[in-house]
């Protein structure tokens, strides 16, 4: 089993800030299997007004090193399987943050590091600096992802747009497949877009090609008796590189949905027919 969770979930609901990463580290605790589940968690995550509040620079090896110790005792274990940085920070070189991640990786308590909403150019720079010193480098990268078409920068938690945040593009799309890099796609359903869904955050997705598309996803599904929402996770699956959509939702039904994604394979043509008609 894989969970990903972060630093600041849910820090948009009222006591929520670090819940997410108690309430697995509950789990993990009764159900006494942490050697069954790879868990990935995120820090380094900016200022997020009276949601998150945060120093102006958190990416220094103070802040990392902090949100490292608050994740690993909400979550209860000794090392994170996988720590991704939240967001980047162009101050920083490349260097300087490899460096600082893989003192925690001497140190025991990460395994694995990957990169939330950062570009293919400061991915593939770290990457070679980290080939080049003998360090390890980015395993993953997590942008937004999905079937249909944004009208604007990802939505933050205070429903403002996030423009920390990254989504991917046809040139990060050539750049994953050319490499083979591997990608943890988040909103990967556009918040229930694709299924239909009318709630502001899916309505955010809500244009002319994103119509088009959902319709083409409704017509697929209904020749190959699924749901568009397993047509839009298919649609990321069926990419020429590791694909690992991260699904989110409290509802059973939509979750035993989601997951059934996994035994759809759509073919080249199906995949650029439903982005491109």
């Amino acid at each position: 089993m894989f969970f990903d969770t972060a630093h600041s979930y849910a820090c948009w609901i009222k006591d929520g800030d670090g819940a997410s990463e108690r309430g697995l580290g509950e789990c993990l605790r009764e159900f006494g299997n942490r050697s069954e589940v790879v868990i990935a968690t995120k820090g380094g995550h900016p200022h997020q007004g009276r949601f998150y509040p945060r120093p102006d620079d958190c990416l220094t090896p103070e802040v990392i090193a902090g949100d490292i110790t608050e994740s690993l005792e909400r979550l209860q274990i000794d090392s994170i399987d996988l720590f991704l940085l939240h967001r980047d920070d162009p101050r920083h070189p490349v260097g300087e943050i490899v460096d600082m991640l893989n003192e925690q990786i001497k140190r025991g308590r990460v395994r694995h590091i990957g990169a939330s909403n950062w570009s293919v150019s400061r991915l593939a720079e770290a990457n070679a600096y980290a080939a080049e010193k003998g360090l390890q480098g980015f395993v993953v990268s997590s942008p937004q992802w999905n079937l249909v078409h944004p009208n604007h920068a990802p939505i933050g938690w205070d429903g403002r747009y996030d423009e920390t945040a990254l989504m991917m593009d046809d040139g990060d799309i050539d750049w994953h497949r050319q490499h083979r890099f591997p990608v943890m796609p988040w909103t990967p359903t556009a918040y229930g877009y694709i299924a239909g869904s009318e709630s502001s955050n899916a309505l955010s997705f809500d244009n002319a090609i994103s119509r088009e598309r959902r319709e083409r996803a409704r017509q697929l599904a209904d020749r190959l008796g699924c749901t568009p929402n397993q047509i839009g996770l298919a649609y990321l699956l069926a990419h020429d590189f590791p694909v690992f959509p991260i699904v989110g939702t409290i509802d059973p039904e939509h979750l035993a949905d989601s997951l059934a994604a996994d035994g759809i394979a759509l073919t080249a043509e199906q995949r650029d027919w439903l982005r491109s008609g």
